[in-house]
């Protein structure tokens, strides 16, 4: 095996050096004055010995006597490789929001680099105001390096509970996409955004670098991001630490970046201030010639490469194997310094090495030069800048009663929604966007386009016109900026194909993590919540065929907290219309809507459809025999194609067999199903039997798969007398009801469910359901039949039935 160098520097590339012309250059030595470099350099010597101190020290943090073994922690946590770079840039945004003026957020892809943005958080005094224990002094100070990564205190990856953070990162990827979401629509907003060179290896991340091509800079802010290239990731080299410069410059370059690379170590202060005001003028003069009515096309956007070693400033060897430039400084330098006297040895005189008694006071503040860096108006320092805690504000909503359907006609829902969603974004011209993966119009959402355009800046035809659409066929990106948005005050509206919103699951869930929490701290306040319209669904998807036919991402929202997760199937369109004002006005959820573009029954009236969706769920008297009263069997359909198969399946019972007495019910808000207690929307056991009575069979009709549902209604009382139908993972291209044949949440399947479960109370019922349900099936089956001979379903099968 060869020997571990420092620092490997990359395989020179076989561009042409004329490459290197696309480079940003600029005369940075000696650039900043002597005393404005000496107080970064006291400010990164702080930060350092504080991050560092953090991951070792429980005790002596402030190295007031000879340290020992018993100082250090049982449990050494946390990541210092990125911290010292992470502090470097730090530092510098302090001192351009001082020089400009600037309102900046600071976004780190590189989320375990904790110990460096508290430390940072704590010099700047941010985090006292928010959380009183951490004050900036001596007993401060001794608290927070005590008690990271400590049970009760801070957690080695940041959170919602550091201040000014609107970004996670324990899942890398979707940083940069967040900060371009944190600017749109906030013209005076800049977000610094530090990639990890390893998050960058992520799709999410590659594809996220498009995101300046949908930055209108007359309306919204500025992101810069900084390509952290400090050359290693866990334990292997990056792909970014082994690309020369040639390389960098062409792949950002054609993104449509100016890259500007910062790498002479020996001047890094220089290098890097130089690099900044260059960065933030090109900023300036992009915004100036949009906001003047001269827009550049197609401006390139400064991006910066920060080349530095990883976890610099810490131990560079031990026993003959690097430690600062390798991977080795990725995590924990010195694993073993509580019990190894030579590696506690390197740490003691690492701690040394910052001379943190010269950069503190006798009170444990940092000393006056230190402090000349930070802005003296608290609400510019990043870690207390409003909108990453207190942005929220409520969308002015219009009525959608006035838009509700004609009971008895067919629509689409989703053609109403874009009806709502017009007028939604002509009341809220600045904080409500579409986030959509290029699916609006097929999806049937295009009256939203009455009033507004998409958003891409580099389609003449979309460029400069305040467009609400921001549409990408990324997903990832997709949710990126609906979360930067959404956590910077504003609200986002995310629809998507059914079968793809699974691609951005975990990004989902990480977001809803960072919601509860969020929740916990109590000085964060409410935010708006996400949004996402599920459409273009299995059921209605058997031209693309299998592939599109998937619901599983409602599971994964199932499985978010209760207090977050609220899911809706509206059976109609005019439940659709009430369901989108309720989720476009909520705060802190993760809001899912389930429906159909294809025109469907309009069965409740504006005033029947709020009560229903108020209720969550009701017995629909119209389809059922006498109103529902006294049924054999239940009947419940959740969903809107399934719906309509049991209704199709109470109007065939009807003709067929009228001595069966059925009741149906609709759910429109699947979490009320829980056992009672076990979300704050579920039904009480009372509430249950009312839909569901006692002791009758209910057969659920439901569009997600049934497990899902299963594990919903584990707890409910009397679950032996349910059956459900749902996706059972059937699929191809086929006509619609054929689909629903296949996963046998059809008319007939479900009339036989029905019979079934009615033979065991109603004799009349027993002695016939043989017979029936062998005639049921013969319908089924010459269904399948004529659908393989004409290529179609029968023309009558989607007539709204009749009682």
């Amino acid at each position: 095996m060869d020997k571990e160098i420092a620092n490997p520097s990359p395989d020179p590339s076989l561009l042409p050096d004329s490459v290197l012309d696309l480079g940003v250059s600029l005369p940075y030595k000696g650039y900043l004055p002597q005393a404005e470099k000496m107080a970064l350099v006291k400010y990164q010597s702080l930060g350092n010995y504080i991050a560092s101190a953090m991951i070792f020290l429980k005790s002596d943090q402030l190295l007031e006597k000879p340290l020992t073994q018993d100082d250090i922690k049982f449990r050494l946590l946390g990541h210092f490789g990125t911290c010292p770079g992470l502090t470097l840039v730090y530092s510098h945004l302090n001192r351009l929001i001082v020089k400009n003026d600037l309102d900046m957020i600071y976004v780190v892809g590189p989320g375990h680099g904790a110990p460096a943005i508290l430390a940072d958080l704590w010099i700047e005094d941010s985090i006292a105001p928010f959380i009183p224990d951490y004050t900036r002094d001596k007993a401060g100070l001794e608290k927070l390096i005590r008690s990271f990564s400590w049970p009760g205190g801070f957690p080695s990856h940041i959170n919602a509970e550091v201040p000014g953070s609107i970004h996670e990162g324990g899942e890398l990827g979707y940083s940069l996409a967040v900060s371009y979401g944190a600017i749109m629509d906030k013209p005076d907003l800049i977000v610094c955004c530090v990639v990890g060179d390893g998050e960058s290896e992520s799709g999410p991340l590659a594809a996220a670098w498009n995101s300046h091509k949908y930055v209108d800079p007359a309306e919204s802010g500025a992101v810069i991001p900084i390509l952290h290239a400090n050359g290693f990731k866990i334990s292997e080299r990056t792909i970014p630490g082994t690309n020369d410069d040639k390389e960098l410059i062409a792949l950002y370059s054609g993104y449509g970046y100016q890259v500007r690379i910062v790498e002479d170590f020996a001047n890094i202060n220089d290098d890097l201030a130089c690099a900044l005001d260059w960065a933030v003028a090109e900023i300036k003069n992009i915004q100036t010639a949009a906001r003047s009515g001269t827009p550049i096309i197609k401006p390139r956007w400064p991006m910066l490469v920060l080349r530095t070693p990883k976890g610099f400033s810490g131990p560079k060897e031990l026993d003959g194997v690097p430690i600062e430039g390798s991977f080795h400084s990725h995590q924990v330098p010195l694993p073993g310094a509580k019990t190894d006297m030579n590696q506690f040895k390197l740490l003691q005189e690492w701690l040394e090495s910052y001379d943190v008694k010269s950069l503190l006071t006798a009170e444990g503040r940092p000393v006056d030069e230190i402090l000349s860096l930070i802005p003296k108006v608290p609400s510019k320092r990043m870690g207390q800048v409003k909108e990453t805690y207190n942005g929220y504000t409520s969308l002015d909503l219009p009525d959608w009663k006035p838009l509700a359907k004609k009971v008895g006609t067919q629509y689409s829902a989703m053609t109403a929604v874009g009806e709502y969603i017009d007028l939604a974004l002509e009341h809220n011209p600045k904080n409500v966007r579409l986030f959509s993966p290029d699916e609006l119009v097929s999806n049937k959402l295009d009256a939203v386009f009455k009033h507004t355009t998409r958003d891409f800046q580099w389609d003449p035809e979309t460029r400069a016109k305040g467009g609400r659409v921001t549409e990408i066929l990324s997903e990832h990106c997709c949710q990126g900026w609906m979360q930067g948005y959404t956590l910077t005050g504003r609200v986002g509206i995310f629809p998507s194909y059914e079968a793809f919103l699974g691609i951005i699951a975990t990004m989902m869930v990480q977001y809803a993590k960072f919601m509860k929490m969020a929740k916990e701290t109590k000085w964060r306040r409410d935010i708006g919540s996400l949004n996402y319209i599920e459409t273009s669904t299995w059921t209605r998807q058997e031209h693309n065929g299998f592939s599109h036919q998937n619901p599983a991402f409602i599971g994964t929202v199932v499985k978010v907290k209760s207090q977050a997760a609220r899911i809706y199937l509206p059976p109609d369109a005019n439940c659709f219309l009430c369901t989108i004002q309720h989720c476009l006005r909520s705060k802190n959820y993760v809001n899912l809507m389930v429906g159909s573009k294809a025109p469907t029954p309009v069965y409740l009236s504006a005033e029947e459809a709020e009560a229903h969706c108020v209720a969550g769920a009701s017995v629909w008297k119209f389809a059922s025999t006498d109103g529902g009263v006294d049924p054999d069997v239940v009947l419940a359909g959740i969903g809107v194609e399934v719906t309509f198969e049991v209704i199709a399946a109470a109007s065939l019972l009807k003709k067929m067999m009228p001595h069966l007495r059925v009741r149906v019910v609709n759910v429109t808000d699947l979490m009320i199903l829980q056992p009672e207690g076990g979300h704050p929307h579920a039904l009480t056991d009372e509430g249950f039997a009312s839909l569901f009575t006692l002791d009758k069979p209910v057969h659920f009709n439901y569009h997600g798969y049934p497990t899902e549902l299963k594990g919903l209604l584990f707890g409910c009382p009397n679950l032996d007398r349910v059956t459900i139908s749902g996706y059972d993972e059937e699929g191809t291209t086929t006509t619609p009801l054929s689909m629903m044949v296949l996963n046998r949440t059809d008319r007939w399947s479900v009339a036989c469910k029905a019979i079934e479960g009615a033979a065991k109370s109603n004799k009349l019922v027993q002695l016939e359901s043989h017979l029936l349900i062998s005639e049921l099936q013969h319908l089924r089956s010459k269904h399948q039949d004529y659908v393989k001979e004409f290529g179609h379903d029968p023309e009558d099968v989607y007539d709204t039935p009749t009682f």
